[in-house]
């Protein structure tokens, strides 16, 4: 069984590589092993499952997916954190460290032929500034992946799993939908981690069902417009996006939504409507 990593190991350990942990990178260290536990056992992994893990920092999240899954994948943009993660884990769970491989890369960028192997799962702790791109990115990337489970800000988690007509509703809660469903997995304090960050975390899970069949820039390019103004009726958040306010109001009818609904009021489907209605005009 692998040895969780205490605070004192985390800051040893930032002592020995010499690094000062940063807000660019959102490197804020989880320290705390109950928390550890609960993630790995919420992201419901199996022995056959290859987790990509992205940010993995010191380690203290990958020791605990090691013992459950086939495979762990580390993503990591630090250079340093990334040359020294498989030294932790070797010396932390001998006999599960051969289950680890290591990538240096910017996990919103990442392609498919960086990783040994398709993953199945995402688990990550991730900064509020790319949380969302990541996991858009990843859910487009890895067709593979059919689940997942990451934490982030306690207001980016919000957003995420808003759903239609909460004032939170936007951009991000819509593109996840078009991938999958998601919900709140719990909260996490800020006191768990090191450096103790300004805000707490929240835990979102995901599971991937069938995306709609549309064409996805399309309806990715009404949902931009459509919460780019988000205070205007849809007639005229839409007129750019469409062409003109009587565009908009014509693609409206034919996806039989009111021109006087606002962005915050429509669902993955209506949204799909609307670029379907678009595109067969």
């Amino acid at each position: 069984m692998a040895r969780q990593l205490t605070s004192g190991d985390i800051r040893t350990l930032v002592g020995g590589l010499g690094i000062q942990p940063t807000k660019k990178w959102g490197q804020n260290f989880v320290v705390d092993a109950n928390t550890v536990r609960r993630i790995t056992a919420a992201a419901g992994l199996g022995p056959d499952d290859v987790v990509m893990e992205v940010g993995p920092g010191l380690g203290s999240l990958t020791l605990g997916l090691i013992e459950v899954a086939r495979r762990v994948v580390a993503v990591e943009i630090d250079p340093k954190l990334a040359l020294a993660l498989p030294t932790t884990v070797a010396h932390r769970a001998p006999d599960e460290h051969d289950r680890l491989t290591v990538v240096e890369a910017d996990a919103a960028r990442i392609a498919p032929e960086a990783l040994p192997e398709p993953p199945t799962a995402l688990v990550a702790n991730l900064p509020y500034n790319v949380a969302v791109p990541v996991v858009l990115h990843a859910l487009e990337t890895f067709p593979t992946l059919v689940k997942g489970l990451v934490m982030v800000q306690k207001e980016v988690a919000d957003r995420l799993t808003a759903g239609p007509g909460s004032k939170i509703y936007g951009g991000p809660s819509v593109k996840l939908a078009w991938y999958a469903s998601s919900r709140r997995a719990g909260s996490v304090s800020a006191n768990v981690f090191w450096p103790v960050p300004n805000v707490a975390s929240g835990l979102v899970a995901f599971e991937r069902r069938a995306s709609p069949d549309a064409d996805r820039a399309q309806v990715f390019a009404a949902v931009d417009a459509a919460f780019g103004q988000r205070r205007k009726m849809l007639r005229q958040a839409l007129k750019g996006w469409a062409g003109s306010v009587d565009a908009a109001e014509e693609i409206l009818g034919r996806a039989g939504i009111e021109p006087t609904r606002r962005g915050e009021s429509l669902d993955i489907g209506e949204f799909v409507a609307l670029a379907t209605a678009k595109e067969t005009r």
